[in-house]
């Protein structure tokens, strides 16, 4: 097939038979049921419904919890084959130490219906929504987080393994610890490097025990995690940006995945991090290291980094897309596909790692409802220009093997509420109704080798 320019035409075929197709979801963001069939309250069902707060909260989200059969229906109707989401953690354990037969008959229930629907599951076990009653004792600064997540993993594993065939430990780590733990507009809410760098040195060690127990007791499934990352370029061609730029690298996207390829720490380009030896005992580092089957890679944008002296530890600060006038989503995120043929490069010039998937990509834009249609072509666009970019990766070797869109359906982004909607499907929250959207009928003909890009 040809373009009528004589370029020709990039489709799914163009890939390979084995190259993984899919969507994405998290367990907070979609469930909703917070407190429905004895499941525990997690940090962000007490941060979003905490008094003062005038956000949004994930009470009803979605409403998955009840309507995932239709939802999975609809999915299949997508041809999508492959369905990324994650385990509620406080949904499986009510407390410490005792597990919620009703939470574990869901999962079975949502895992089956994947299975019986043709459609492969994917878990990420951690997705941000931590029990509340172990961040009553401090939650990821406290060092027992280790030992709960391994008795949690271990718990999923033996529940879940003998079906599930792809995991993932984590998710974006460098988020949930950063704003989270550091800035504090995440759940818990907590600030400052005394509670950033014992979270950043537990969710470490998590990552790497995480993938030694799902392999001990599932041998043969796909062991991953996942890491946010963004390309970074220098403001301008100076010294002092450039050196601002590196510096914010490491952060964005050398802090987890270094440790976990037996690297360390990356002490030398932020030497404030070495701060983090009070939290670590002997042996750590060899802990902190496993050999993954893949990496989960999470871009969305581009970051250009300018020196700021007042900027604490780092001396760099962004440049925003709205000062460079660049095009913007509903996030006030740059709008640039090409950060994704970077990051792809960058990540497979580690020898460490063996296989990359894309596990999730996408963007917000504003979704006009018009006559029950949504014609987003700026959302259908933009991924079709992401996967031109990760093509253009793949044939120059980047050991890329899979790609999955963010997100199936609208939903809670976090603290931003349900307005920046990333959805290939929109949800109406208050009917609960589906519509997919110009960007899901694109996606769904790509699948099926009926839409192809350039």
């Amino acid at each position: 097939m040809e373009h009528s320019t004589g370029e020709k035409a990039i489709t799914k075929s163009n890939f390979g038979n084995n190259f993984k197709w899919g969507v994405s979801v998290s367990a907070y963001q979609i469930e909703g049921a917070y407190d429905a069939d004895e499941k525990h309250l997690s940090i962000w069902d007490v941060f979003t419904n905490r008094k003062g707060y005038k956000g949004h909260n994930g009470n009803i989200a979605c409403d998955f919890y009840n309507n995932y059969r239709n939802d999975l229906l609809l999915l299949k109707s997508l041809n999508v084959p492959n369905f990324r989401f994650s385990l509620s953690w406080p949904r499986i354990f009510s407390t410490t130490g005792s597990y919620n037969t009703k939470g574990i008959d869901y999962y079975n229930r949502l895992i089956d219906c994947c299975l019986e629907y043709g459609i492969e599951p994917w878990v990420t076990l951690y997705h941000w929504d931590l029990p509340h009653y172990l961040e009553e004792k401090g939650g990821w600064t406290n060092r027992d987080i280790v030992g709960r997540f391994e008795a949690y993993t271990e718990f999923c594993a033996r529940l879940f393994g003998d079906r599930i065939k792809h995991w993932m430990v984590l998710n974006e780590p460098l988020v949930f610890t950063g704003a989270g733990y550091y800035m504090g507009v995440h759940a818990p809410g907590k600030r400052g490097l005394i509670n950033f760098l014992p979270a950043l040195h537990h969710a470490i060690l998590c990552q790497a025990q995480g993938g030694r127990i799902l392999k001990e007791i599932c041998p043969n499934v796909e062991v991953g995690t996942t890491f946010s990352c963004s390309h970074v370029e220098p403001y301008r061609d100076i010294e002092k940006d450039r050196l601002a730029a590196q510096k914010v690298d490491v952060l964005l996207n050398r802090l987890f995945i270094e440790p976990a390829l037996g690297l360390g720490y990356p002490f030398k380009e932020i030497k404030i991090l070495q701060r983090i030896e009070k939290y670590m005992k002997p042996g750590d580092e060899k802990l902190m290291a496993f050999d993954f089957d893949f990496i989960g890679i999470q871009n969305y944008t581009r970051e250009v980094v300018k020196y700021s002296l007042l900027t604490p530890y780092l001396h760099a600060s962004i440049v925003t897309a709205e000062k460079r006038k660049a095009p913007v989503t509903r996030m006030n995120w740059e709008v640039y596909p090409q950060s994704l043929y970077h990051i792809l490069k960058k990540y497979s010039a580690y020898e460490g790692v063996k296989k990359i998937y894309v596990t999730e990509n996408g963007a917000a834009f504003e979704d006009v409802l018009n006559n029950d249609r949504i014609h987003d072509h700026q959302r259908r666009d933009f991924i079709k220009d992401c996967i031109h970019e990760l093509y253009k990766a793949k044939n120059e070797n980047a050991k890329v093997e899979g790609y999955f869109v963010w997100s199936f359906l609208d939903n809670l982004e976090w603290s931003e509420g349900f307005h920046p909607r990333f959805g290939l499907v929109y949800v109406d929250f208050e009917t609960q109704s589906r519509i997919i959207k110009a960007s899901g009928e694109w996606y769904r003909d790509f699948l099926s080798d009926k839409a192809f890009l350039y």
